[in-house]
């Protein structure tokens, strides 16, 4: 796993993983820029077929490594993928940078794109985060959740291993400051990736603080299908806390699975954060299990 400030949240790993597909595409663009009234953001959607999967990733990740998953499920239904506010081709959006801003967000992202409900909802790390506040807001539109390793949110809240808390305000520091030197730089292409870096900081910020209270607060999904994969490979960045922490977010991550009636719990064994890199055959099946399911 790469040191430095995203240290947690990126990992670079090679995968050749293509399953060919021969379903018509859907006829809305694959592509849209999508005006929902503060600003534009970017959404790409493929296939045809009914519930819709549609993904949210992880903190500084575009989904561009979610590809071979995504053609592989175009096959089998439309598949719905976008950057938040400031990734990619979306244009920043009004602070702060919590779960349910996002998710509102993604609502209007939808309903103004003509995506219709309801969605599976997928999500990973900080994603997973954003698509439980979507579940609760929007339960109406949403059939299912399948969440890959969500930020546990007994540590999120302050309850559990305090001292793993620094190292996120520590980067949330470092990301502040890259933002305001970029937004004074003379550079033009500097000042175009300040609002990036903005985002991405108040992102890692709300997640220790509204973020997680909000996500806190939701008691029960009630009986929504809800799957919950949590990896097993602790994280070396995190020292002699690694270990334990990470057993305790597969705990955490069990636990949330009890939110729900019909929730299921998956251990991908030998998976690192990155579970639809390391396994994503066990994410995909999960996918096609929900789907048959629902339907």
């Amino acid at each position: 796993m790469k040191s430095g400030i995203f240290a947690f949240w990126i990992v670079i790993i090679p995968m050749i993983f293509m399953i060919s597909c021969n379903k018509k595409e859907t006829t809305l663009p694959a592509n849209q820029q999508v005006d929902i009234g503060t600003h534009a953001l970017h959404i790409y959607c493929v296939g045809e077929g009914s519930p819709t999967v549609v993904l949210d990733i992880g903190i500084t990740e575009t989904y561009e490594s979610w590809m071979p998953l995504i053609d592989s499920l175009r096959a089998d239904t439309r598949v719905c993928t976008y950057h938040r506010a400031g990734y990619g081709k979306s244009e920043p959006g009004p602070l702060t940078r919590d779960s349910q801003r996002v998710a509102q967000e993604l609502y209007d992202l939808l309903k103004n794109a003509g995506v219709a409900g309801s969605y599976v909802l997928v999500g990973h790390s900080l994603g997973g985060l954003n698509m439980q506040v979507f579940a609760d807001q929007y339960p109406d539109q949403t059939a299912g959740v399948i969440l890959l390793d969500p930020p546990p949110l007994d540590w999120l809240t302050g309850k559990d291993f305090p001292e793993l808390r620094d190292l996120f305000y520590e980067q949330t520091r470092q990301l502040t400051a890259a933002a305001e030197a970029m937004r004074n730089s003379t550079d033009p292409e500097q000042v175009k990736k300040a609002g990036f870096f903005e985002m991405v900081a108040s992102e890692n910020l709300e997640m220790m603080d509204r973020s997680a209270i909000q996500a806190a607060a939701i008691e029960s999904f009630g009986d929504l299908p809800l799957t919950v994969i949590a990896s097993t490979e602790p994280n070396p960045n995190f020292g002699s806390s690694a270990e334990a922490y990470q057993q305790f977010w597969i705990n955490q991550s069990e636990n949330l699975a009890k939110k729900s009636t019909r929730g299921k719990f998956i251990l991908a064994e030998g998976s690192s954060h990155h579970i639809h890199l390391d396994n994503p055959e066990l994410v995909l099946d999960a996918i096609h299990e929900m789907l048959t399911q629902i339907r």
